[in-house]
């Protein structure tokens, strides 16, 4: 019965340290704007699969009419 209980607890902290790692992720930034824009537009994704995540960032200049 103690042999039982130990792997019981075994198994009960592995699978918690499974849960707690952090599962890769991949951080794609396209930085096209210029430097001195102070409001660059932008478009942000991202998708994640449970097992790995994306996220894509990309920002631009717009034209200015002034």
């Amino acid at each position: 019965m103690h042999m039982r209980r130990t792997a019981i607890a075994v198994i009960a902290l592995l699978l918690l340290a499974v849960t707690a790692v952090r599962h890769p992720s991949a951080d794609i930034r396209v930085i096209a704007h210029q430097v001195g824009d102070p409001a660059p537009r932008q478009v942000t994704a991202a998708i994640d699969l449970g097992v790995m995540a994306f996220s894509l960032l990309i920002t631009w200049t717009g034209k200015r009419f002034s």
